[in-house]
């Protein structure tokens, strides 16, 4: 009996595998490899280690990852309790002071930062300080003055009304070195809820007398204008709450263009005695409204130097129509009338 290994061929196969190996190198004898093949392969394998050492890197930095999260959300967990908010877990130390504070012998929530034990502090005072974020003192909204309204009233104040609107005064100093006379009118709310002013209301100057009508004007006072003792118009406001009893001011500078004229002697024009003085033409304060008679086209009277004797009559009427208030601002014939917005009242 033949022994099989004696046709196998020197490298150990048989017949048929060495005909087929003979085939197989006929047949990629003639084929080469295109030019830079090798150069590519150099390039190409240390390439493709790096991205498998890159990958395993992530895969391990992964791991690691969710071997340390795990425990940790586990921990914060059973610390909390089950109202704890996972996906705030990483917060939950510092939010509940672990599992050492918490409810205070009364029921209460314990001491921020400390322990009930009376161990020491965990650290965390400065951060719940910064968490609130607010140095004002309890009993007291940021952004609105004592005794003001509050956040909840501001967007919901109705805008005050006629009614609620009163009680108005007008006062005018002395005129100054130059002439100048400064005036305030002061509108009260005189309601029992409060409202909101939402405008600067109307300025109507009214010649009396020798007033020219033709050389009287009012003007918006602004930074750097001739009336130099009102308020900045940065002090005014858009709208404000009045609370009941509360005011608010509008201010005004009555700046003479020239003097009233000087007649030729005698009365104004009527040959007869002077009349006697007009009730408006009193420089005094006078309050609840326009005299309304007084237009400008009565007798004008000459005082004692021969001047003409005109005035001029500041009114103010609020944005909601309540009634007007008015001074007379005496020896006045031309000139400007500066006023201000809304003030809120002193």
């Amino acid at each position: 009996m033949n022994d099989p290994l004696d046709d196998q061929g020197p490298g150990g196969l048989d017949s048929d595998e060495l005909e087929l190996r003979g085939l197989l190198h006929q047949v990629v004898q003639d084929i080469e490899p295109r030019d830079g093949t090798l150069e590519h392969l150099r390039r190409a394998v240390p390439a493709r280690r790096a991205r498998k050492r890159q990958a395993a890197v992530g895969v391990a930095a992964a791991a690691l990852f969710l071997g340390t999260a795990v425990p940790a959300l586990v921990h914060v967990s059973n610390s909390t309790g089950s109202s704890a908010d996972p996906s705030i877990a990483g917060l939950g130390q510092d939010a509940t002071g672990g599992a050492s504070e918490g409810a205070g012998p009364d029921g209460g929530s314990g001491t921020v930062g400390g322990s009930t034990g009376g161990g020491p502090a965990t650290g965390h005072e400065g951060d719940q300080e910064d968490a609130s974020g607010d140095d004002d003192s309890p009993g007291t909204t940021p952004g609105v003055p004592p005794g003001g309204p509050s956040p909840s009233e501001v967007p919901t104040t109705p805008v005050c009304t006629a009614a609620q609107l009163g009680g108005g005064t007008a006062a005018a100093d002395v005129p100054d070195s130059a002439g100048t006379v400064y005036g305030t009118f002061r509108i009260s709310n005189v309601s029992g809820e409060s409202c909101t002013v939402t405008g600067p209301g109307t300025v109507t100057p009214i010649p009396l007398g020798a007033a020219d009508p033709a050389k009287i004007s009012v003007a918006r006072h602004a930074s750097g204008d001739v009336a130099a003792e009102l308020p900045d118009p940065s002090t005014e406001t858009g709208q404000l709450v009045l609370l009941p009893g509360a005011a608010y001011e509008v201010r005004f500078a009555w700046v003479p263009a020239e003097t009233c004229p000087v007649e030729g002697g005698g009365t104004g024009g009527t040959g007869g005695p002077s009349p006697d003085p007009s009730p408006s033409a009193d420089p005094g304060t006078t309050t609840g409204g326009s005299t309304g008679g007084d237009t400008g086209t009565s007798t004008q009277l000459v005082t004692e130097d021969g001047t003409a004797d005109g005035s001029v009559q500041v009114s103010y009427t609020p944005e909601a129509g309540s009634e007007s208030v008015s001074v007379v601002v005496p020896d006045a014939c031309a000139g400007t009338v500066y006023r201000t917005g809304v003030l809120a009242g002193s």
